[in-house]
């Protein structure tokens, strides 16, 4: 789940042109802890899941594979 979150983050991120450091600006998150999640190399807070999801103008569900399209 960790992986599929980590690829659906990244799409949506760079569907939206968007660099991980201006997430990190606009989530309010570390940069290195950014990196490790769109990696997959990091566990994600639910908390988390939903800063991300509004820096990116989504809802949460669709970081968690409910919508393919992001």
């Amino acid at each position: 789940m960790r992986k599929l979150f980590a690829d659906y983050l990244r799409k949506a991120r760079q569907a939206h042109g968007m660099s991980q450091e201006r997430l990190v600006e606009l989530a309010g998150l570390r940069g290195a802890y950014i990196s490790l999640v769109d990696r997959g190399e990091r566990n994600i807070l639910i908390d988390n899941i939903e800063r991300i999801a509004t820096a990116l103008d989504l809802k949460s569900v669709d970081l968690l594979g409910r919508n393919k399209e992001c």
